[in-house]
Parts: C-alpha cells; sequence; structure tokens
C-alpha cells in the first residue's frame, strides 16, 4: 500500500449553455465530503451571461470567461492551466451534466494510495435518469479496429463485475488525474475539440507509463449528451455531432494506429461510416450525410497539432 497525502484538487466544469445542468452539478459538489478541492468554472461564451449568473451564484468557484466555444478540449485545458499554475497536486475533469455522490472524490484520491503507477482514476458513471444503468465503467482499447470500446455500457449495475480494474482509457466526463501525469504527458489535444479527445489522451498516458484504473466505490450519475441533445429538423442530435465523431475517429486512427493493423483499422471505419451515409441518404437526413461526408474528408486530409505541453 502506497501512502499519499491529504492532496488539493482542482475540479475543472465547462459549461457551455447548458445553464442548469452545471447548477446541478455544483449544488452535488457543495456537499461533496473532501476537505481540499476547488472548482474552475470554464464557459465557452454561453448566451445570457451563464458564466457571470453561475459564479454569482457559487461564489466560492473560480470563473474563467472565454470569447469564444473552444471546445471540450480547448476549454477543458484553460482551466487545467490555471489549475497547474495554481500548484494542485491532482486536477479532474468532470462533465457539467453529471450529479455526483458526497464521497466519490475522496473514494477516487485513496484510489491512487493503492499503486504508485497510476496517472487517472475513473469512477463508476451510471444514467442520471437511472441510476441502476451503466453509463461507463471505463474504457478498452482494439488496438487490431482502432475502436473505443465503452465498458458496462447500459448494464444494470448489479449483474456487472465492478471490482477495480486497470483501463486502457478513461472518459472524459469524469477522470482525476495526477500533476506529475500531466506534465509527463501534456494537456488535451486542441485538434479534435471534442470527441475522442479523453481516448486519444488516455493512450499518452500510458505511453509514458501511468496505469488508468477504475475506482468501483466512487460513483457519479451523467445525464449523457446533454450539450449535443439539441432538437433539430433531422433529429434530437445535431449534424455537427457526427461531423466530430467521424473526424476525430480518422485523426485517432492516423495518431494511434500502425503497423499490420492499419489498413484493417481504416477498413472497417470506412464502411462503418459509408453505412452511416447509405441510412442518411434512405431517410432523407441529407445535413447529416453532409456532416459524414464532411468529416470523412476532414478526418483524413486535416493537420493534426501536436498536443501542448504545459511550462
Amino acid at each position: 500500500m502506497v501512502s499519499i497525502p491529504e492532496a488539493s484538487v482542482a475540479i475543472i466544469l465547462v459549461n457551455w449553455n447548458g445553464f442548469e445542468f452545471t447548477k446541478a452539478c455544483l449544488d452535488s459538489l457543495r456537499k461533496v465530503d473532501y476537505p481540499d478541492f476547488r472548482v474552475i468554472l470554464v464557459d465557452n461564451a454561453s448566451k445570457n451571461q451563464e458564466g457571470e449568473r453561475l459564479a454569482k451564484a457559487f461564489p466560492e468557484i473560480e470563473l474563467i470567461q472565454n470569447s469564444e466555444n473552444l471546445g471540450f478540449a480547448g476549454g477543458n485545458n484553460k482551466g487545467i492551466r490555471k489549475a497547474l499554475d495554481q500548484g494542485f497536486s491532482y486536477l479532474m475533469l468532470l462533465n457539467n451534466d453529471t450529479i455526483v455522490e458526497l464521497d466519490f472524490l475522496g473514494q477516487m484520491i485513496r484510489k491512487f494510495g493503492q499503486n504508485s503507477r497510476l496517472g487517472v482514476v475513473q469512477p463508476l458513471i451510471c444514467f442520471l435518469h437511472d441510476h441502476t444503468q451503466i453509463w461507463s465503467a471505463g474504457g478498452k482499447w482494439n488496438s487490431f479496429l482502432g475502436r473505443a470500446i465503452t465498458l458496462g455500457d447500459r448494464k444494470p449495475v448489479d449483474n456487472f463485475n465492478l471490482t477495480d480494474r486497470n483501463l486502457d482509457w478513461a472518459t472524459g466526463c469524469c477522470m482525476l488525474i495526477t500533476r506529475e501525469a500531466l506534465l509527463k504527458t501534456g494537456l488535451l489535444n486542441e485538434s479534435y475539440f471534442t470527441y475522442f479527445e479523453d481516448v486519444e489522451w488516455s493512450l499518452r498516458f500510458r505511453e509514458k507509463g501511468f496505469e488508468i484504473a477504475l475506482a468501483a466505490e466512487a460513483k457519479i450519475y451523467h445525464e449523457a449528451g446533454a450539450s449535443s441533445k439539441k432538437k433539430h429538423s433531422e433529429g434530437t442530435l445535431s449534424p455537427r455531432v457526427f461531423y466530430y465523431h467521424v473526424r476525430n475517429q480518422f485523426f485517432l486512427l492516423r495518431s494511434q494506429v500502425h503497423g499490420f493493423a492499419t489498413p484493417f483499422a481504416w477498413t472497417y471505419h470506412s464502411f462503418r461510416f459509408l453505412a452511416w451515409i447509405s441510412y442518411f441518404c434512405l431517410r432523407g437526413r441529407f445535413q447529416k450525410l453532409k456532416s459524414v461526408a464532411h468529416g470523412l474528408k476532414d478526418g483524413i486530409t486535416l493537420p493534426l497539432q501536436k498536443p501542448e505541453q504545459w511550462h
């Protein structure tokens, strides 16, 4: 057993036109029993002065107000830089559409005390509308197909083996990271903007020698996709969701799949997204069809910037 002292934690929330979700999340964080944490709220140029209103309602938080929407990656990086500047021992990324149990943070911190090689810990995440159903128990990476697999997806909590385990990747919905791991690995890759940036980041942590683990006793609840569920003429999900999903899947293939697996992974995902195009064509959802096609093109041709190192 590795002994660790009580450590300071910065919890980073990104808000983008999600006032009610963020308010509920902050309300739940007020009840957390861990003694040394601070919330850094990054507002991604929301309408109606949401950032300022939240800071007024929760004066204990620190607000970073962006002049434009920097996405999940860029918004979180703003908070990460601030937290590193302030010397926090651990940094947490937490989705604004979550509700946390009062002991979740202490349970996650204690997990680090069991393994000195850990760089990242994820809690058990269940659906907000059904606490008995798992949203994520962490992730595995299929390097042959370049596929990120969510463990426990929509499985009943009671029927799933919830022993603490090592993971290939942790979801950006909630991940607690050591300062050392961040300094050695770098920040989120802002090329991704949103979707799959957490998978790419996790794989980089592992490349630097850090392990990732599930803390099964730590629990939070997730609305799941609150920022992407906007009413649209072609369904609930915006066409931009499909664009980023497709584009970033190919970004991930370009950065993480090499050698003999390359043709298999590229063929697998190409056929998968061509099936999406066929489906949207048959359903007359032409904006989504164009978004998938645009994502395919950009995912293959756009340059990938290097993730930033913090100095």
